[in-house]
């Protein structure tokens, strides 16, 4: 016990650990660890939202699951250049060059202002004709108008929490990557009844609120991490310098970035596909989806983060030169992995009226949130192994591969599926879910294969 909490307390402070060297368990570890609390703490945004949102009734519940939805594109962007970013910051620390990863991220700078302004005023301009597209209703239109604009506009506050975090991660600094989600997730707790519910001296602003206190916990998130990075701290060692704009470098972390980019895009887009298709039996319906999402993003944040280790140790190991260290550390996190996700899909299967019950009274929302939550609760084994032989892939810079995959098992099987099963059949909202965990259990057996062949050990990044 006592060495337990030793490790624990060593990997959730700042270390100077060589991950390249050592036992491999221990590496993961230390870089599981805090990365799995860091996910943990991004779920919590959703969670928490959801939570004060669902005593405004079921359009506010479907508001908010139809923005979270159009909002997953601007994740995929985040979280796909994110995937660069940690590629060749890991690449450069394992090859020793703190000098060359601090110029990747100040590429990555520049590109976050970008890529912020642009989706930012999109999004004030489009909010409304966003959420017709998606099929909402005129009462849920009403009520989550305000959010899609606040939550759009203020992109830049998702992007840089996220592009910042990935630096930190390659770096191996994935406990500052943690502590601006804590300080994210502790001010957003605070301000969302305030800001919903108009508490005190704050105006009351039903749905609205939430996005405006999400913004705010998010953009300390990140005044945190730029505090971090400009004193040139932890591994990357970050100064000045660094923003100066470097074309050549910044292309190569586009190009990249890109595979990375459309990966999340197809996966982000069949999922609005899906939401698309289950918006056909009703605001219940949504509701349902969106309760059960949430907790689903619980369980696969956390996952992630062992995901995320791994393409970690890949990128380090790589650039030193280790390719079969690479392919064990892979292996023993898709192993953990697997093992978590089966305890928390048996969980699901047991406690899932249980849960839906907790965000909502309303008899439809539950008896469908339950179904959701059993049918993909089924799958979480087969998606452990997966997130991780993806993550490895991306890790080592090949983001093409995954890519490529994600277009096969998302737009070629799971969309049509889904479709066809809730339409055709008696399955209705449920044959959409039985869609999902066929596709990523197909993505799973296809990753796999592709690991074992290889080739993304020669890949540059």
């Amino acid at each position: 016990m006592r060495r337990t909490k030793s490790f624990l307390s060593e990997a959730l402070r700042d270390n100077d650990e060589d991950f390249t060297t050592g036992p491999i368990g221990r590496a993961l570890g230390l870089l599981a660890i805090p990365m799995m609390l860091e996910m943990a703490m991004e779920s919590i945004f959703a969670v928490v939202d959801i939570a004060f949102v669902s005593r405004l009734g079921t359009d506010a519940v479907a508001a908010v699951g139809i923005t979270e939805a159009l909002i997953t594109v601007l994740y995929a962007m985040a979280i796909g250049l994110g995937m660069g970013l940690t590629a060749m910051v890991s690449r450069r620390i394992g090859a020793k060059d703190p000098h060359g990863a601090a110029q990747v991220t100040g590429q990555a700078i520049w590109i976050g202002v970008f890529l912020s302004v642009a989706i930012g005023i999109f999004g004030v301009i489009f909010a409304r004709d966003l959420l017709v597209l998606m099929g909402a209703s005129e009462g849920v239109i009403e009520q989550g108008e305000g959010f899609t604009t606040v939550l759009l506009g203020g992109s830049f506050s998702i992007i840089y929490l996220f592009l910042l975090n990935a630096a930190f991660r390659g770096a191996g600094d994935a406990t500052v990557a943690l502590r601006s989600l804590w300080l994210a997730n502790g001010i957003n707790i605070i301000l969302d009844p305030c800001f919903i519910f108009g508490l005190g001296p704050f105006p009351e602003m039903g749905v609205t609120g939430a996005a405006v206190a999400t913004t705010i916990g998010r953009g300390t998130g990140v005044i945190y991490q730029l505090w971090y990075l400009m004193n040139g701290r932890g591994r990357i060692a970050f100064a000045m310098q660094h923003l100066r704009f470097i074309p050549a470098l910044a292309w190569r972390l586009l190009r990249i970035s890109l595979g990375g980019i459309a990966q999340f895009l197809v996966a982000t887009s069949s999922w609005i596909g899906v939401m698309r298709i289950v918006a056909m039996f009703g605001s219940p319906a949504i509701a349902a989806f969106t309760i059960a999402l949430r907790m689903v993003e619980f369980v696969f944040l956390p996952a992630w983060g062992l995901g995320n280790a791994a393409a970690t140790l890949v990128g380090q190991n790589l650039g030193a030169g280790q390719s079969d260290r690479a392919v064990q550390s892979t292996w023993k996190a898709a192993k953990y992995n697997a093992a978590f996700m089966s305890f928390t899909g048996v969980f699901l299967l047991i406690f899932a009226q249980t849960i839906t019950g907790w965000f909502t009274e309303a008899p439809d929302v539950i008896r469908i949130g339950t179904s959701c939550l059993q049918i993909l609760g089924i799958g979480f084994p087969m998606y452990a192994v997966g997130m991780v032989i993806v993550q490895a892939m991306n890790g080592a810079g090949d983001t093409e591969t995954p890519m490529t995959l994600n277009v096969i098992c998302f737009w070629l099987l799971q969309i049509p599926l889904a479709f066809l099963l809730a339409t055709k059949t008696s399955l209705e909202a449920d044959g959409a879910f039985i869609a999902i965990v066929i596709a990523e259990s197909l993505l799973t057996v296809l990753s796999v294969i592709v690991f074992r062949r290889g080739g993304w050990k020669v890949h540059e990044a």
